[in-house]
């Protein structure tokens, strides 16, 4: 592959330092002919199939993001998961090409002191798909059944409550005409570990820190608990869970778009095969909760 050298002359690469590239630059400068403005770059293999893969899946977004507008479809895609499981980069990998005007990301910070006085479900239904409308949850109503009664954000009343309306909740929306796809990403806690370590040198992920980050490997087995009493209680046919494995954050990102793509009919859809996700990565929900039931005493051979 070659790719442009900097404008400015700085030779980065003099240092042998490791340079990061911005996502697509393998792909996007893979056939450039040589010449003196220009260097070669070794890209590895992984990364180029990746970069190609991902352009097919967002360019078959793009094409049903056309067809829910005609259409006057409504699709909800819920991203759930521990902290650093690869939710938000997923997001951003199915959202980037799309119009913004008929895709929105919803991610709601916590709720002001009026929205603890109302209807657990109120603050979000106004952030439901409208017709013609995608809309992707960064964290959802699920907050009630992992995060908030491990931190104490709620009471033991309100989580249980929570467990036995939410089913309900959501077969009003399936059955008023929503799609709805819940995805769960699981992580591993050896690489939630590992990125958190990475978000405190990132300058460009520094943002991503939070106090809870600091908790989230001291409470581990506490979420895998609530993780399984919530898999327990709202997977229904109506509503089924989608558990992603994200260790590898980029085989967790295609396998992602494929399981949403493969699952709405839209015209000029790509083969079958091309979408098909592998079953290592791709977990339903019923297979997860046997997966723990299997494992519930045994902490260390549960997934994240």
């Amino acid at each position: 592959m070659i790719a442009d050298e900097k404008k400015d002359g700085k030779d980065k690469g003099k240092t042998g330092e490791p340079v990061s590239l911005h996502e697509g630059t393998a792909a996007n400068n893979l056939h450039k002919k040589e010449k003196k403005s220009r260097r070669a770059v070794w890209i590895d293999e992984e990364t180029l199939e990746y970069e190609t893969e991902l352009k097919t899946l967002q360019i078959e977004l793009m094409k049903l993001q056309l067809h829910i507008k005609a259409e006057g479809m409504r699709v909800l895609a819920i991203f759930e998961g521990r902290d650093a499981a690869g939710k938000g980069g997923t997001i951003k990998r199915i959202t980037e090409f799309l119009n913004p005007r008929t895709t929105r990301v919803v991610a709601l910070s916590k709720p002001s002191d009026t929205e603890v006085t109302q209807w657990y479900f109120q603050r979000y239904v106004s952030h439901l798909p409208a017709a013609g409308e995608l809309v992707l949850f960064d964290r959802s109503w699920y907050n009630r059944a992992m995060v908030e009664p491990v931190m104490g954000f709620c009471t033991d009343e309100q989580h249980k409550r929570f467990l036995k309306d939410v089913p309900l909740f959501e077969q009003m929306l399936v059955k008023d005409g929503m799609i709805l796809f819940k995805f769960y990403f699981s992580v591993s806690k050896e690489e939630q570990a590992r990125r958190f370590e990475g978000r405190k040198t990132d300058l460009l992920k520094q943002y991503k820190l939070s106090p809870v980050d600091s908790l989230a490997q001291q409470h581990w087995d506490q979420y895998s608990v609530k993780k399984f009493q919530m898999l327990n209680e709202s997977n229904r046919s109506i509503s089924p869970w989608t558990i992603v494995r994200s260790d590898n954050k980029k085989k967790a990102r295609v396998n992602c778009m494929k399981h949403l793509l493969a699952n709405i009919d839209y015209p000029e859809k790509i083969a079958e095969e091309q979408l098909k996700t592998d079953p290592k990565i791709v977990i339903s929900g019923i297979d997860e909760i046997q997966h723990m039931e299997e494992h519930l005493f045994k902490p260390v051979l549960l997934r994240g």
